[in-house]
Protein backbone atom coordinates (compact mmCIF):
# COMPACT_ATOMS: atom_id res chain seq x y z
CA UNK A 1 0.00 0.00 0.00
CA UNK A 2 1.68 3.49 -1.12
CA UNK A 3 -0.76 5.60 -0.07
CA UNK A 4 -4.37 5.98 1.78
CA UNK A 5 -6.04 8.94 -0.58
CA UNK A 6 -9.67 6.90 -0.65
CA UNK A 7 -8.89 4.05 1.25
CA UNK A 8 -11.21 2.62 3.95
CA UNK A 9 -9.39 2.80 7.36
CA UNK A 10 -10.59 1.27 11.02
CA UNK A 11 -9.56 1.91 13.98
CA UNK A 12 -10.67 0.86 17.49
CA UNK A 13 -9.81 2.97 20.20
CA UNK A 14 -10.29 6.21 19.04
CA UNK A 15 -11.54 8.54 21.73
CA UNK A 16 -7.81 9.79 22.82
CA UNK A 17 -4.29 8.98 22.46
CA UNK A 18 -2.40 6.96 19.67
CA UNK A 19 -6.12 5.61 18.43
CA UNK A 20 -7.30 9.61 17.94
CA UNK A 21 -4.05 10.99 16.33
CA UNK A 22 -4.04 7.97 14.42
CA UNK A 23 -7.64 9.06 13.30
CA UNK A 24 -6.52 12.18 12.30
CA UNK A 25 -3.00 11.15 10.69
CA UNK A 26 -4.89 8.85 8.05
CA UNK A 27 -7.95 11.49 7.67
CA UNK A 28 -4.86 14.16 7.00
CA UNK A 29 -4.04 11.83 4.52
CA UNK A 30 -7.31 11.70 2.39
CA UNK A 31 -8.71 8.17 4.19
CA UNK A 32 -11.81 7.47 4.68
CA UNK A 33 -12.60 6.70 8.08
CA UNK A 34 -14.16 4.43 10.66
CA UNK A 35 -13.30 5.25 14.34
CA UNK A 36 -14.79 3.58 17.22
CA UNK A 37 -14.69 3.55 21.59
CA UNK A 38 -16.65 2.65 24.19
CA UNK A 39 -15.97 6.37 25.23
CA UNK A 40 -18.89 7.98 23.39
CA UNK A 41 -17.88 11.48 24.50
CA UNK A 42 -14.37 11.17 23.73
CA UNK A 43 -15.18 9.77 20.20
CA UNK A 44 -17.50 13.28 19.73
CA UNK A 45 -14.43 15.03 20.12
CA UNK A 46 -12.71 13.10 17.71
CA UNK A 47 -15.19 12.86 15.17
CA UNK A 48 -14.52 16.74 14.71
CA UNK A 49 -10.61 16.52 14.49
CA UNK A 50 -11.28 14.11 11.85
CA UNK A 51 -13.33 16.04 9.82
CA UNK A 52 -11.23 19.37 10.13
CA UNK A 53 -8.36 17.13 8.98
CA UNK A 54 -10.17 16.60 5.80
CA UNK A 55 -11.78 13.08 5.73
CA UNK A 56 -13.56 12.55 2.90
CA UNK A 57 -16.24 10.53 5.32
CA UNK A 58 -16.25 9.82 8.63
CA UNK A 59 -18.02 6.92 10.41
CA UNK A 60 -18.41 6.53 14.11
CA UNK A 61 -19.89 4.25 16.08
CA UNK A 62 -19.77 2.99 20.09
CA UNK A 63 -18.61 -0.02 20.55
CA UNK A 64 -16.80 -2.45 23.51
CA UNK A 65 -14.10 -4.53 21.29
CA UNK A 66 -14.50 -7.24 23.96
CA UNK A 67 -18.24 -8.13 22.81
CA UNK A 68 -18.10 -10.71 20.05
CA UNK A 69 -20.85 -10.43 19.11
CA UNK A 70 -20.81 -7.01 18.75
CA UNK A 71 -17.91 -6.79 17.21
CA UNK A 72 -19.06 -9.49 14.49
CA UNK A 73 -22.10 -7.12 14.05
CA UNK A 74 -19.66 -3.98 13.79
CA UNK A 75 -17.63 -5.20 11.25
CA UNK A 76 -20.62 -6.49 9.20
CA UNK A 77 -21.56 -3.09 9.28
CA UNK A 78 -18.92 -0.92 8.89
CA UNK A 79 -18.31 -3.76 5.31
CA UNK A 80 -21.45 -2.75 3.60
CA UNK A 81 -21.08 1.32 4.47
CA UNK A 82 -18.29 1.62 3.26
CA UNK A 83 -18.44 -1.18 0.74
CA UNK A 84 -14.97 -2.21 1.57
CA UNK A 85 -12.08 -2.33 4.48
CA UNK A 86 -8.62 -1.88 3.17
CA UNK A 87 -7.02 -1.27 6.76
CA UNK A 88 -7.86 -2.55 10.02
CA UNK A 89 -6.10 -1.06 13.50
CA UNK A 90 -6.85 -2.65 16.64
CA UNK A 91 -5.94 -0.16 18.82
CA UNK A 92 -8.01 -0.15 21.35
CA UNK A 93 -6.60 -0.72 25.31
CA UNK A 94 -6.45 -1.12 28.53
CA UNK A 95 -4.24 -1.32 31.21
CA UNK A 96 -4.13 -3.05 34.96
CA UNK A 97 -1.31 -2.19 37.25
CA UNK A 98 -0.27 -4.71 40.43
CA UNK A 99 1.26 -7.84 41.64
CA UNK A 100 -0.35 -11.39 40.62
CA UNK A 101 -0.94 -12.06 44.25
CA UNK A 102 -3.08 -8.96 44.80
CA UNK A 103 -5.05 -8.83 41.39
CA UNK A 104 -9.00 -9.87 41.12
CA UNK A 105 -9.70 -11.97 38.52
CA UNK A 106 -12.59 -9.83 37.40
CA UNK A 107 -9.68 -7.50 36.93
CA UNK A 108 -7.83 -9.92 34.60
CA UNK A 109 -10.83 -11.14 32.78
CA UNK A 110 -11.04 -7.73 32.23
CA UNK A 111 -8.14 -6.63 30.72
CA UNK A 112 -7.68 -9.56 28.60
CA UNK A 113 -11.12 -9.26 26.91
CA UNK A 114 -10.21 -5.82 25.63
CA UNK A 115 -6.15 -5.75 25.01
CA UNK A 116 -5.89 -9.58 23.48
CA UNK A 117 -9.50 -10.48 22.55
CA UNK A 118 -10.48 -7.43 21.39
CA UNK A 119 -7.77 -7.81 18.87
CA UNK A 120 -8.87 -11.26 17.76
CA UNK A 121 -11.72 -10.19 17.50
CA UNK A 122 -10.93 -7.19 15.01
CA UNK A 123 -8.59 -9.20 13.23
CA UNK A 124 -10.84 -12.01 12.67
CA UNK A 125 -13.78 -10.32 11.48
CA UNK A 126 -12.45 -7.95 9.34
CA UNK A 127 -9.64 -10.13 7.51
CA UNK A 128 -12.37 -11.78 4.91
CA UNK A 129 -12.80 -7.55 4.05
CA UNK A 130 -9.02 -6.84 3.75
CA UNK A 131 -8.66 -9.67 1.46
CA UNK A 132 -10.93 -8.64 -0.42
CA UNK A 133 -9.88 -5.23 -0.89
CA UNK A 134 -7.30 -6.81 -2.24
CA UNK A 135 -4.90 -4.31 -1.17
CA UNK A 136 -5.43 -4.87 2.56
CA UNK A 137 -3.28 -4.19 5.90
CA UNK A 138 -3.70 -5.02 9.36
CA UNK A 139 -2.04 -3.15 12.32
CA UNK A 140 -2.65 -4.80 15.92
CA UNK A 141 -1.30 -2.76 18.73
CA UNK A 142 1.30 -4.29 21.16
CA UNK A 143 3.97 -2.99 23.87
CA UNK A 144 7.15 -2.31 24.70
CA UNK A 145 5.26 -4.90 27.66
CA UNK A 146 4.87 -7.07 24.77
CA UNK A 147 8.72 -7.74 24.16
CA UNK A 148 9.77 -7.53 27.81
CA UNK A 149 8.05 -8.04 30.93
CA UNK A 150 7.59 -5.78 34.07
CA UNK A 151 6.31 -6.14 37.79
CA UNK A 152 3.11 -4.73 38.64
CA UNK A 153 2.08 -5.38 34.71
CA UNK A 154 1.80 -9.42 34.81
CA UNK A 155 -1.69 -9.20 32.90
CA UNK A 156 -0.87 -6.18 30.55
CA UNK A 157 2.51 -8.41 29.74
CA UNK A 158 0.27 -11.21 29.24
CA UNK A 159 -1.89 -9.53 26.82
CA UNK A 160 0.38 -8.02 24.85
CA UNK A 161 2.77 -10.58 24.72
CA UNK A 162 -0.35 -13.07 23.42
CA UNK A 163 -0.94 -10.15 20.63
CA UNK A 164 2.49 -10.63 19.21
CA UNK A 165 2.32 -13.99 19.19
CA UNK A 166 -1.17 -13.93 17.47
CA UNK A 167 -0.39 -11.54 14.86
CA UNK A 168 2.94 -13.23 13.77
CA UNK A 169 1.22 -16.34 13.41
CA UNK A 170 -1.40 -14.75 11.47
CA UNK A 171 0.62 -13.21 9.02
CA UNK A 172 2.74 -16.36 8.90
CA UNK A 173 -0.64 -17.91 7.61
CA UNK A 174 -1.27 -14.71 4.96
CA UNK A 175 1.49 -15.45 3.72
CA UNK A 176 1.47 -19.23 3.03
CA UNK A 177 -1.77 -18.39 1.35
CA UNK A 178 -0.71 -15.64 -0.90
CA UNK A 179 -3.07 -13.16 0.28
CA UNK A 180 -2.77 -9.43 -0.22
CA UNK A 181 -2.81 -8.61 3.24
CA UNK A 182 0.02 -7.15 5.12
CA UNK A 183 0.51 -7.18 9.01
CA UNK A 184 1.95 -5.24 11.43
CA UNK A 185 2.64 -5.80 15.30
CA UNK A 186 2.79 -2.47 17.09
CA UNK A 187 5.49 -1.79 19.82
CA UNK A 188 4.91 1.76 21.24
CA UNK A 189 7.50 2.70 24.02
CA UNK A 190 6.08 5.48 26.88
CA UNK A 191 3.22 7.36 24.37
CA UNK A 192 1.79 10.76 26.33
CA UNK A 193 -1.78 8.91 26.66
CA UNK A 194 -4.52 8.67 29.57
CA UNK A 195 -4.00 4.71 29.31
CA UNK A 196 -2.14 5.08 33.27
CA UNK A 197 -4.59 7.26 34.14
CA UNK A 198 -7.54 5.50 33.44
CA UNK A 199 -6.27 2.22 34.51
CA UNK A 200 -7.19 -0.52 36.92
CA UNK A 201 -5.29 -1.30 39.78
CA UNK A 202 -5.14 -3.83 42.62
CA UNK A 203 -6.17 -3.16 46.24
CA UNK A 204 -2.32 -2.41 47.25
CA UNK A 205 -2.10 0.05 44.36
CA UNK A 206 -2.19 3.86 44.74
CA UNK A 207 -3.33 4.60 41.38
CA UNK A 208 -2.55 8.43 41.44
CA UNK A 209 1.30 7.76 42.24
CA UNK A 210 0.96 4.83 40.10
CA UNK A 211 -0.42 6.89 37.03
CA UNK A 212 1.91 9.79 37.93
CA UNK A 213 4.97 7.66 38.14
CA UNK A 214 3.81 6.53 34.00
CA UNK A 215 3.09 10.39 33.08
CA UNK A 216 6.38 11.66 34.74
CA UNK A 217 8.76 8.89 34.22
CA UNK A 218 8.15 6.92 31.20
CA UNK A 219 5.81 8.81 29.26
CA UNK A 220 8.26 10.19 26.44
CA UNK A 221 6.33 10.32 23.33
CA UNK A 222 3.60 12.54 21.71
CA UNK A 223 0.77 10.47 20.67
CA UNK A 224 0.83 12.36 16.85
CA UNK A 225 4.59 11.38 16.59
CA UNK A 226 3.59 7.96 17.40
CA UNK A 227 0.93 7.70 14.88
CA UNK A 228 3.01 9.02 12.19
CA UNK A 229 5.63 6.23 12.96
CA UNK A 230 2.66 3.55 12.68
CA UNK A 231 1.24 5.10 8.85
CA UNK A 232 4.53 5.69 8.03
CA UNK A 233 6.44 2.65 8.47
CA UNK A 234 4.07 0.33 9.50
CA UNK A 235 0.67 0.85 7.01
CA UNK A 236 2.69 2.53 4.11
CA UNK A 237 6.27 0.90 4.93
CA UNK A 238 5.16 -2.30 5.73
CA UNK A 239 7.51 -3.54 8.51
CA UNK A 240 6.23 -6.45 10.66
CA UNK A 241 7.37 -5.29 13.75
CA UNK A 242 7.52 -1.70 14.15
CA UNK A 243 9.17 -0.43 17.59
CA UNK A 244 8.05 2.79 18.57
CA UNK A 245 10.08 5.14 20.80
CA UNK A 246 13.81 4.88 21.62
CA UNK A 247 12.85 3.48 24.85
CA UNK A 248 11.24 0.65 22.91
CA UNK A 249 14.13 0.34 20.99
CA UNK A 250 16.59 0.15 23.92
CA UNK A 251 14.99 -2.48 26.16
CA UNK A 252 13.97 -4.44 23.27
CA UNK A 253 18.18 -4.74 22.53
CA UNK A 254 18.97 -5.00 25.82
CA UNK A 255 16.61 -8.22 26.64
CA UNK A 256 18.31 -9.70 23.72
CA UNK A 257 21.48 -9.26 24.89
CA UNK A 258 21.50 -10.33 27.95
CA UNK A 259 18.78 -12.94 28.10
CA UNK A 260 16.61 -13.45 31.08
CA UNK A 261 19.11 -12.13 33.33
CA UNK A 262 17.43 -8.37 32.30
CA UNK A 263 14.81 -9.50 34.31
CA UNK A 264 16.98 -9.33 37.29
CA UNK A 265 18.17 -5.92 35.83
CA UNK A 266 14.49 -4.82 35.66
CA UNK A 267 13.41 -6.54 39.03
CA UNK A 268 16.42 -4.53 40.93
CA UNK A 269 16.02 -1.17 38.91
CA UNK A 270 12.22 -1.36 39.52
CA UNK A 271 12.82 -2.23 43.35
CA UNK A 272 14.37 1.22 43.43
CA UNK A 273 11.97 3.52 41.65
CA UNK A 274 8.70 1.99 41.26
CA UNK A 275 6.16 3.40 43.78
CA UNK A 276 5.39 1.29 46.72
CA UNK A 277 2.61 -0.43 47.96
CA UNK A 278 -0.24 0.47 50.44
Amino acid sequence: MKTLQDKVVVITGTASGIGRALAVEVARRGALVAISDIDETGLVGTVDLVKAAGAPEVRSDRLDVADRAAFTAYAAAVAEHFGRVNVVVNNAGVALAGDVEDLEYADMDWILGIDFWGVVHGSKEFLPHLVASGDGHLVNMSSLFGLVSMPGQSMYNAAKYAVRGFSEALREEILMAGQPVGVTVVHPGGIRTAIARSARTSYREDHDRTARYFDEKLARMEPEEAARIIVEKGILGGKARLLVGLDAHALHHLARLSGSRYQDLVAAVAKRTKPGKR
